[in-house]
């Protein structure tokens, strides 16, 4: 782990000004858009991910026909959500970004061990492990109610669930996936072909509808880079009112002090920086300290992979 804080493309540094004011510039934000997606799918190519494959079983799915029943006609979409990101001019909330999805996190799970060669199966699965290890660590022997705030399609949803229900077997769990992407959503139940999740929910991760003392566990994977700090600071604060006492707060995300983000070819972070509008705000963010301040017991930090770290805070007993 570097000892600086944060890469020097990000915040206030010259490098960052210099690329933001690139992104702003129409033609060279299309082009860098463009490359950025492409590197995605190219990375998938090279390693036995089949793109078009997958999207085109999901088009010929019934996933499509779930959206209305997915959607919750009451929600108002944040402004920050209605910006264009991950290279999708509507964000996530078209099919494209939806269809893509599975794919994407496949390739992106094995540009996290670049140096190595491994199928998108163990890097998945390595990925998630690291994390799950972490967070078992101070989660009670027996959970009953975990929600994954952020949950896109799934994957991470299903993988958590099973890592507690083999962890706690026999014991029951419920596990619930929330997102406000409702496209996201209707690939989810429709790749949830064992109804292993009790429910997917379409909604604002800073304002729920679960009662308060309501879970064990809660979950934020890869969706803290996507926010800006207000929007971060609300989630903490709904987070700690759905935990129950001594309940675990986990999230997982890049991480601002890692040797490989700090160190990405120009080129790279340029990409980097054209999909992910937040990336300012969240690599300037002092997470911990801002757990602390909204009360709850922070406790760990820890460097669970080349690029990602987790975090992991209790709400006090």
């Amino acid at each position: 782990m570097s000892d600086k804080l944060k890469p020097d493309w990000a915040g206030e540094d010259f490098i960052s000004r210099f690329v933001n004011l690139m992104i702003q510039t129409k033609p060279v934000y299309r082009l860098m858009k463009h490359q950025a997606r492409q590197v995605i799918i190219n990375t998938a190519k090279k390693n036995g991910i089949d793109w078009q494959e997958i999207c085109q079983n999901l088009e010929k799915s019934v996933t499509k026909g779930l959206l209305a029943e997915m959607t919750n006609p009451n929600i108002t979409y944040p402004d920050y959500y209605l910006v264009p990101f991950h290279a999708y001019d509507e964000g996530n909330l078209c099919w494209q970004a939806a269809l893509e999805a599975i794919p994407a996190t496949q390739s992106l799970g094995i540009r996290v061990w670049k140096g190595e060669k491994l199928s998108w199966e163990v890097a998945q699965a390595r990925l998630r492990s690291s994390f799950h290890q972490v967070l078992g660590r101070y989660s009670s022997p027996i959970v009953r109610d975990i929600l994954d705030l952020g949950c896109s399609v799934g994957i991470s949803t299903k993988e958590l669930h099973r890592y507690y229900l083999k962890r706690q077997d026999p014991h029951p769990l419920q596990t619930r996936g929330l997102d406000l992407s409702p496209y996201m959503l209707a690939v989810a139940q429709v790749t949830d072909e064992k109804e292993e999740i009790a429910q997917w929910v379409h909604g604002l991760a800073e304002k729920t509808d679960f009662p308060d003392n309501s879970f064990d566990v809660i979950t934020l994977q890869f969706v803290l880079h996507e926010l800006p700090r207000h929007a971060s600071l609300a989630i903490f604060t709904e987070v700690k009112r759905l935990l129950r006492p001594g309940g675990v707060f986990g999230m997982i995300d890049n991480n601002p002090r890692s040797k490989v983000i700090q160190n990405l070819p120009p080129a790279l972070f340029m990409l980097m920086k054209s999909t992910e509008p937040w990336s300012d705000d969240y690599y300037t963010f002092n997470v911990e300290q801002s757990l602390i301040e909204l009360g709850f017991d922070y406790q760990t930090t820890v460097e669970s992979d080349p690029r990602h770290r987790t975090i992991v805070a209790t709400k006090p007993l």
